[in-house]
């Protein structure tokens, strides 16, 4: 990316917080507009700082990570980058249905963390590796099963938009998809923004649990 990767981080351990920060400040490219303590904090922040991506913890105090992402995306405030444990506690879930851009582990290498906020920032979903697995089996074996997930949804899609969402499951990137598509990665671009649009999803990620769901 060319620009500035603004970041608030809201995390409410403030031993984690200020390494998350010192990572993120070591990188020219990206700076730390804010940091919140709780779930309102962050709202509120994100609606006073308007940073392109939240980098969110899950449990938090007052105010839960899920539902202060719900808030963010919902007013369209910044990307969230949700901030997650190995053991994949529920929350993450509700993250997911709330619109998270993506989902990072705790321990994740200050390389791959900084790479996940440009990725997110740029507009693109990311889960870590360690993560997609798990996510995708938990998620789609939950009692509670998302209503989106019906054959029939994809009926709308054309031949290309299938593809494309197949590739979605599989976890590529946009640029891996016009790899294995042989198209441009902006035309790979377009077919993702139609299918969410199409599919009334609010992420790849989204997408990508979907995709899996149905066996696609």
């Amino acid at each position: 990316m060319n620009r500035t990767v603004r970041v608030l981080v809201a995390e409410d351990q403030s031993a984690v917080r200020a390494g998350l920060v010192l990572i993120l400040r070591s990188a020219p490219d990206i700076e730390v507009v804010g940091e919140a303590a709780d779930g309102e904090q962050a709202v509120a922040r994100a609606r006073e700082l308007r940073p392109d991506v939240v980098l969110m913890d899950v449990q938090m105090p007052r105010l839960d990570g899920v539902s202060a992402t719900r808030q963010v995306v919902a007013e369209q405030l910044a990307d969230v980058l949700v901030l997650t444990t190995f053991d994949l506690d529920e929350y993450v879930f509700g993250a997911l249905r709330a619109g998270a851009a993506g989902f990072l582990l705790k321990n994740t290498e200050a390389k791959d963390l900084l790479a996940a906020v440009r990725t997110v920032a740029g507009g693109e979903g990311i889960v870590a590796p360690a993560v997609t697995r798990r996510l995708i089996a938990e998620f789609a074996a939950g009692p509670v099963r998302d209503p989106k997930a019906d054959p029939a949804v994809v009926r709308t899609l054309t031949r290309r938009e299938r593809e494309v969402l197949s590739c979605l499951g599989d976890g590529l990137s946009n640029a891996d998809i016009a790899v294995r598509l042989e198209m441009a990665e902006a035309t790979v671009k377009t077919h993702v923004s139609r299918l969410l649009g199409k599919l009334e999803l609010r992420s790849r990620v989204q997408a990508a649990v979907l995709a899996q769901e149905l066996g696609i």
